[in-house]
């Protein structure tokens, strides 16, 4: 009985042995590349790309009193429109407060880029993510994986150090 067990469990070892599929961060990234490129040439956008590797145009900044870009440590207050490359929205909030730590890489990217000025909205971002910035690997609701991720934001508030 004992030998039936092991080889089972030696046969169920080898078979998912069998089904795991790598993933190359470099391939994904390349690919990635060129569904941008496809999509801002299809788009007619004139953005601009980070050093943290998202593209981003800022829409709208708004005279007035300069206050603090946001940092890590704050939480934001937005309403955005995220949407897959091929024009699914999969979220959309009016208003929301969001703490900064809680964001995918790519979105805190894109705050950081914003300085909120004195009149609400302070400042619109595009910001065009790719999948390693956004969800990577990670399947979620209307998101497959390894999508890149489409938001427009607007900034209206920050509250400095509320993100802790």
């Amino acid at each position: 009985m004992k030998r039936i067990f092991l080889l089972f469990g030696l046969l169920i070892v080898l078979f998912s042995a069998c089904t795991k599929t790598s993933y190359n961060a470099t391939k994904q990234a390349d690919i990635d590349e060129v569904k941008i490129q496809k999509y801002i040439a299809a788009n007619h956008l004139n953005v601009t790309k980070d050093k943290s590797g998202i593209y981003y145009q800022i829409l709208q900044t708004s005279a007035g009193t300069t206050r603090p870009s946001v940092a890590d440590s704050d939480t934001v207050q937005v309403s955005y429109t995220g949407k897959l490359l091929n024009g699914t929205t999969f979220d959309s909030e009016s208003v929301t407060l969001l703490p900064m730590s809680g964001l995918v890489s790519g979105f805190q990217s894109g705050m950081e880029l914003l300085t909120a000025n004195g009149s609400a909205p302070y400042a619109r971002i595009l910001m065009i993510i790719p999948s390693a910035l956004g969800y990577g690997t990670t399947t979620g609701g209307t998101v497959p994986a390894n999508s890149v991720l489409v938001f427009t934001v607007d900034l209206i508030g920050i509250i400095p150090g509320y993100g802790k």
